[in-house]
């Protein structure tokens, strides 16, 4: 933005011809800081989360790698060189097939997730304010009630009897039936909620189509990604149900229990390369698509009144025959969730058995949010910080969102992949049943640092626009920083592999496990089970996230708008 002429020109006058700025003055982009300084601070801001990157993804990756090759008697014993023979291994016990029968399990909530979400977010956005926002409020309740060990367990508990004789004729189908009937709330409530974003449309905004594809394409990505690397849901499923079981499930199996450590890291190091596929894939079309985020204000713009209704809503949205259609979505999305959380919510609120000796609900409590908390604190932190600095402050001009290629290949990678990398790095440290050592390893949430790129790129066109940093960075982030670090906080303390490798003592242990001792008989009385499956996501806490995540849904989410395509503004 060129600076306003000091004095009125002549008339007469032949016109000026413009000057390059002086040395130092370089233009801030209408941004209030100059172009070098956007550029330092913006690489700058990148390195704790570049640091992170390599402490919890890049060299544990590495380490797997190394491990994959060699081969161990026992944990701590001698190591010698093995060769592809791990390798050779893997896949005769049956990789390939536990990575087909993970595929099998994600049909169905592939389905859920590409055509029943949009369709219920479709209908939820033309047909009118109020019932978007009471959909929101429902899509809520399956992301607040997210406790997949907890949920499985109970599940498992109610219907073992009942469902034996289907397990044991057609073992693969009743598999797929489970799981997509457990994972249908937390699928639908999730793509429709990031779908409402991206099929929202205002007056000026284009079309949606470019939007909801690219969401579309990410979120198929991601459910084909959880499911090959589930262990929370698959392990209280799955486990004991015949040798059909996902790729995580005989990984952990054969380096953690079986202490062949090479024979698991070979598994590994296969999923981490299908992982890493997934991930670039996701993150290279985001790239092309120009996808974004922009946050429309607190308060309602006219395009969500009635005298600019055809303009927000061409089809004339407020039919009685859409909200007819969302009202039987809803009650059929409602039938599912009570479905499936039945046998939960009964355990929930039913008065539990005495705990066993030695331990109580407090300490249960801060063994199994205290940890977590630190990891979300963390890694959403710094997700954050270089979210802003590649999408805000733009240090590579239009080519800034490339600095997020060196994360793509983590962007779906969980603890389980890394398990055993991690786990050995523990016990070298001398971490085990340390607080310390509980917290989960992952020091960044890189799909929280995907989402803070693309939402920090939305708005810094208004940043430019207005000059004023607060108003439009920095307060609209606030409600997305804590939403995500709540969601990063609440999977954390679900995700219970990494607890059941490194705590084995009862009074540094988590909910899930002492769940998971008690189900192994190890210790207790009759009847614990059902009072530890109410400690992994107590009501108290249910009712935390429940209230937050509604709140978010209705106050903040509904105000996010996902685009995707040319902005038409100059280069940065």
């Amino acid at each position: 933005m060129s600076a306003p002429p000091t004095s009125v020109p002549d008339p007469g006058a032949h016109p000026a011809v413009s000057l390059p700025a002086p040395p130092g003055r370089a233009s801030s982009g209408g941004v209030g800081i100059g172009r070098s300084a956007q550029v330092v601070t913006g690489l700058l801001l990148l390195v704790p989360a570049v640091a992170a990157l390599l402490w919890s993804y890049v060299l544990p990756s590495v380490r797997t790698l190394v491990e994959s090759f060699r081969r161990s008697n026992g944990p701590g014993g001698p190591t010698e060189a093995a060769g592809g023979d791990n390798y050779t291994q893997v896949i005769e016990r049956g990789f390939l097939g536990d990575l087909g029968f993970a595929l099998l399990l994600a049909l169905v909530p592939l389905l859920l997730a590409l055509l029943v979400a949009p369709l219920l977010a479709l209908a939820a956005a033309r047909a009118g304010r109020v019932p978007r926002l009471v959909t929101r409020a429902l899509l809520a309740l399956p992301l607040a009630a997210y406790a997949p060990l907890a949920v499985g367990v109970a599940w498992t508990m109610d219907r073992f009897e009942a469902e034996g004789d289907t397990w044991a004729q057609a073992p693969a189908l009743t598999a797929v039936r489970t799981v997509a009937l457990l994972t249908a709330g937390l699928v639908v409530g999730a793509g429709a909620t990031v779908f409402l974003a991206a099929l929202r449309r205002r007056s000026g905004d284009g079309r949606s189509g470019p939007a909801a594809l690219a969401v579309g394409g990410v979120l198929g990505l991601a459910v084909v990604a959880v499911t090959v690397q589930s262990w929370s849901l698959q392990w209280p499923v799955l486990a004991g149900r015949g040798d059909q079981t996902g790729p995580l499930v005989r990984i952990v199996r054969e380096s953690l229990v079986h202490f062949q450590f090479g024979v698991g890291a070979a598994g590994s190091v296969l999923l981490l390369a299908l992982l890493a596929v997934l991930g670039v894939l996701a993150v290279v079309l985001l790239l092309v698509t120009r996808t974004r985020i922009t946050f429309t204000g607190w308060r309602d713009r006219p395009a969500d009144r009635p005298a600019d209704r055809q303009t927000a809503d061409p089809a004339g949205a407020r039919s009685p025959v859409v909200l007819g259609l969302l009202v039987v979505g809803l009650l059929a999305f409602l039938g599912v969730l009570a479905y499936v959380l039945t046998p939960w919510l009964g355990v929930l609120t039913a008065d539990a058995p005495a705990l066993p000796a030695g331990l109580s609900t407090g300490r249960i409590q801060a063994n199994t949010w205290l940890p977590p908390l630190v990891s979300a604190v963390v890694g959403v932190g710094l997700a954050a910080l270089a979210g802003f600095a590649i999408g805000g402050l733009r240090p590579l001009g239009r080519a800034s969102e490339l600095l997020l290629l060196p994360f793509a290949p983590w962007l779906f990678v969980g603890d389980g992949p890394l398990a055993i990398a991690h786990f050995l790095r523990a016990r070298e440290a001398d971490q085990l049943d340390t607080f310390v050592g509980s917290i989960p390893p992952g020091w960044l949430c890189i799909p929280a640092l995907v989402a803070f790129t693309l939402f920090f790129r939305g708005q810094r066109e208004r940043w430019a626009a207005s000059g004023r940093f607060v108003p439009t960075m920095l307060l609209p982030a606030l409600p997305l920083l804590a939403g995500v670090g709540l969601l990063d906080w609440l999977v954390g303390a679900q995700s219970w592999l990494w607890p059941q490798l490194v705590v084995q003592d009862l009074q540094h242990a988590p909910a899930t496990n002492l769940l998971v001792m008690r189900l192994a008989q190890t210790f207790g009385a009759e009847g614990a089970a059902q009072g530890l499956v109410a400690q992994v996501l107590s009501l108290p806490m249910l009712a935390l996230f429940l209230v937050a995540f509604v709140a978010l849904q209705v106050g903040y989410l509904d105000r996010l708008v996902v685009r995707a395509g040319s902005t038409g503004e100059r280069r940065d």
